[in-house]
């Protein structure tokens, strides 16, 4: 980073520095100074004023890591502003914030440090907190909450119970990731893409084990429908979400099993006019009636073919990129609507868990059936015909679009859209299909057979059955102090003592449920508990929830767009239904920040990043092992990419407000931003010239109470009258519906150089009053440290964050005279100054008359003459 010009001044005195005597802009006193004072003020406490309209403004909250990155600055620093300017509009304002603080992760780490997780968490909360509080951010810490602390997750449990009531909570077997070595159940993103566990390197296996899941399913058509509710939220999230709910409209159709009594195979099928073309029915290698049919001499191959299918995870099986793998059962189905009969299968690629756990093949209109059927010698027939589709399903592609049935018997013939109904229809009437409707959506799985995450608090009693943990007994702590190997399975389940209790329906011996909650389920109510925090009878009232809720804007990653939203839009109608809350969605607004990017340097040759630091030369970058020239790309800071860039480097070199400015002004919200040195440079003159310009300002000015202005105004003062109130204009429309902080930031640096330009020792008192005290305010949301020091230092009263947000004086945008352009043949060759309510007859006259004519024209006359009044006058020879 090329070096600037800040003073540092970590060793001085806070409450002596920048003293009005002191020309120098020190950015680390400065703020240290204003953040003490605000603190001792309150300033960010959050406002009981019930006759203001409420506004909530939320940030993701963070995983406490104990580091921030730049990722984590953009997310909270954009939400401060939008936090800041909603106040000094009149709003009372909520701006919290908290921790997601259970998680594997915590638990990780704790057993390679050897150290209690709540420990290591809470050290990692207050190392962040204390970073937080550098850039100025106005929360209110008096509503601060952590999801690993029994306080809260009290609460958790007490909502777990009312869904469980509700029945919306349940228990069924599902597949999960198991180490043989270990003994263990693994998260997804602790198997690699080998299929092995990250810690033993054993191959991992699929088993079945009773999990504890959230009845989302029955929410499918109200989050689906909901999300045209949701008019302040991206575009493509909306598409995202309503892609993962899945909705599908097709048929379910009954296949008679062969020689057995009363068994049958149901499929679900979008297509079911393509039935007459199917060639087998294939079940997942984990669906019940699996051992019935296979026959004896298929025992053998099944029984191998499963237990391959174990070892694979789920995203392993459904890879697009994967071949499919199959063995036949040796038993047989009809198919009910021409009497064939086909061969029953197991294969990899159908799951037990999503839809009915079989499908029926039909490989020439199905890309993985036909893939499937030309690699097991299975029968290709077409039953849809159209322009290319014959040729398209001989080279091996299967016909996916519309057309015209063929080979369906009475059905030929038909367009294909109406065969679709047509043969339900008929299905139907004879017994063996329905229409139906389903969904991608699955059940949502809460089990985790880890230690650090929120205890189910369910009792296990062999009398009574599954039994809840009286709400009075709440919450069900977490054993502390236990050893954590990471080995054995649930750590819970060896901790005796905790595990054995008495059931509270019959009094006899009884055992804890040993599986905690996903994370997801800690975060998917938590903004629910910022509106009502020291509640100790409840998670939250109702009268605070209406207060308060929906979320007037939500800011956070685009990798939230699914499972975090989701999940909490899910919380929020099931909370509703169980008459807790009034709201039908948790977030009004969503803002999906980008990505903070850097310089990044690879070797393309064996793939390994290189550190920025080991790169001697910037513009000839080679490995300084091997010698290889380097790919320079931009990518997301990350560790592994040696590529991220401190924050309190930053802020210890330039100050909180420069690091603020930067991070707004390099790129709109949603966009990525490519990190830069310069720029970074940029802001902090830009933040020196402001410096400069209200260290000449304080001579003329000894407060910032509004005055008359005169009725006379200089033209000079005229032009700083227009260019603060379109600065104010500008900038308050980019902070409303599409929020673009860059182009706000813009508008302050012209109003600057407005001001600057006109010498603020020729305006009136009155005008330069008006103009530095709308420009303070319009700067104080994006660098609230040095425009409270401009303020103070100008003679304003109170804090400036506690000031109204400057409106329009549409008066002082009306123009006497404005510019127009000439043109000679298109070409701009000059312009002039006109009268505002110039005609195109005046605008033309003016135009022959000026020098620019004169010069360009050698006194011949124009053949034509285009006037647009109020832009340009186009003298074509």
């Amino acid at each position: 980073m090329p070096h600037a010009g800040p003073v540092n001044a970590a060793s001085s005195s806070a409450s002596a520095s920048n003293s009005p005597q002191d020309n120098r802009y020190d950015p680390t006193a400065l703020e240290q100074r204003w953040r003490a004072r605000w603190k001792d003020l309150g300033l960010d406490i959050t406002e009981t004023d019930a006759t203001k309209p409420g506004f909530f403004a939320l940030s993701m909250f963070p995983y406490p890591s104990g580091t921030l990155h730049m990722g984590h600055v953009r997310n909270y620093v954009i939400t401060d502003v939008i936090a800041r300017v909603q106040r000094m509009r009149g709003d009372s304002v909520l701006h919290p914030m908290g921790w997601d603080a259970f998680g594997l992760p915590a638990e990780n780490a704790a057993i390679e440090r050897n150290i209690d997780p709540g420990e290591w968490t809470d050290r990692n909360i207050d190392q962040m907190r204390d970073q937080l509080d550098r850039l100025g951010l106005s929360i209110d810490w008096d509503r601060e909450q952590a999801t690993c602390h029994s306080d809260y997750y009290r609460w958790t449990q007490w909502l777990f119970l009312e869904l469980f009531d509700g029945g919306l909570a349940y228990r069924k077997n599902a597949t999960v990731n198991w180490d043989p070595v270990d003994q263990t159940v693994l998260a997804n993103e602790q198997v690699d893409a080998e299929g092995r566990s990250w810690r033993s390197g054993a191959l991992v296996e699929q088993r079945q084990l009773n999990q504890w899941f959230l009845r989302i399913t029955d929410y499918a058509e109200a989050l689906l429908n909901d999300l045209d509710k949701l008019k302040g939220w991206p575009e493509r999230v909306r598409t995202m979400q309503a892609n993962w709910i899945g909705r599908s409209e097709g048929a379910e159709i009954t296949f008679q099993v062969e020689g057995a009594n009363q068994e049958s195979i149901t499929v679900f099928t979008t297509r079911p006019d393509t039935l007459s073309g199917a060639s087998y029915v294939v079940l997942a290698p984990e669906h019940r009636l699996v051992p019935t049919l296979t026959i004896e001499k298929q025992h053998s191959s099944v029984d191998q073919f499963r237990k391959r299918v174990a070892r694979l995870s789920t995203i392993e099986r459904t890879s697009d990129d994967r071949p499919k793998q199959g063995v036949a059962t040796g038993a047989c189905v009809t198919n009910p609507l021409n009497g064939e009969r086909l061969p029953v299968w197991i294969a990899d690629y159908v799951l037990a868990d999503y839809g009915t756990g079989a499908v029926m093949g039909v490989p020439a209109h199905d890309q993985r059936d036909i893939q499937f059927a030309k690699a097991n010698g299975l029968p290709v027939r077409q039953v849809i015909d159209a322009e290319g589709a014959k040729e398209a399903i001989e080279a091996g592609k299967a016909w996916t679009e519309d057309g015209t049935l063929i080979n369906s018997g009475s059905f030929d013939g038909q367009p294909s859209t109406q065969g679709k109904a047509a043969i339900t229809d008929h299905g139907e009437t004879a017994g063996w299909a329905s229409s139906k409707v389903t969904y991608r959506l699955r059940d949502w799985l809460i089990s985790r057979q880890r230690y650090w995450g929120c205890p189910i608090p369910i009792i296990h009693c062999s009398t009574c059955g599954v039994v809840p943990v009286p709400q009075d007994d709440l919450p069900v702590e977490l054993p502390r102090g236990i050893d954590l190997s990471g080995k054995g399975g649930s750590p819970l389940s060896q901790q005796t003592d905790w595990v054995n209790v008495s059931c509270p329906c019959c009094g006899s011996a009884a055992q804890r449920e040993t599986d905690t909650m996903d994370t997801f389920m800690c975060s998917s109510w938590y903004f629910l508990r910022f509106a009502d925090p020291h509640n100790t009878k409840q998670p939250f009232s109702k009268e605070a929830v209406n207060r308060w809720l929906p979320v007037k804007q939500y800011v956070g990653g685009i990798e939230h767009a699914i499972l975090h939203l989701l999940y909490s839009r899910f919380f929020t109608k099931a909370l509703r239904d169980r008459g807790l809350i009034d709201i039908d969605e948790p977030f009004e607004r969503l803002l999906t920040q980008g990505m903070v990017q850097a310089v990044t340097y690879r070797n393309p040759t064996t793939g390994k990043y290189i550190a920025t630091a080991d790169v001697s030369d910037p513009n000839d970058p080679v490995d300084p092992i091997t010698g290889d020239k380097l790919d320079v790309l931009f990518e997301k800071m990350s560790k592994s990419k040696y590529n991220g860039v401190d924050p309190a480097a930053v802020i210890d070199r330039y100050g909180a407000d420069t690091a603020r400015m930067f991070i707004l002004f390099k790129a709109p919200p949603e966009k990525d931003l490519e990190w830069d040195d310069a720029d970074v440079e940029g802001q902090f003159r830009f933040l020196q010239r402001l410096w400069r310009l209200v260290e000449s300002a304080s001579s003329t000015l000894t407060n910032l109470d509004k005055t008359d202005l005169p009725t006379d105004l200089t033209e000079q003062e005229a032009d700083v009258r227009r260019a603060l109130h379109l600065a104010i204009d500008a900038v308050s429309e980019d902070l409303d519906d599409e929020i673009q902080l860059n182009t706000a930031i813009s508008e302050l640096m012209k109003l600057s150089n407005t001001i600057t330009a006109s010498e603020p020792d020729r305006l009136s008192p009155a005008i330069l009053q008006e103009a530095m005290s709308g420009l303070i305010r319009l700067l104080a949301p994006f660098a609230p440290h040095i425009a409270e020091e401009f303020w103070n230092r100008l003679g304003g009263s109170g804090s400036v964050h506690q000031q109204s947000w400057p409106s329009v004086d549409t008066s002082a945008l009306i123009q006497d005279t404005i510019s127009i352009v000439i043109q000679v043949k298109g070409k701009v060759r000059g312009s002039m100054q006109v009268p505002a309510e110039a005609d195109k007859e005046t605008l033309e006259s003016m135009a022959l008359s000026s020098n620019v004519a004169k010069k360009w024209l050698e006194s011949a006359q124009p053949k034509r003459v285009i006037v647009v009044p109020g832009k340009l006058v186009n003298l074509v020879p």
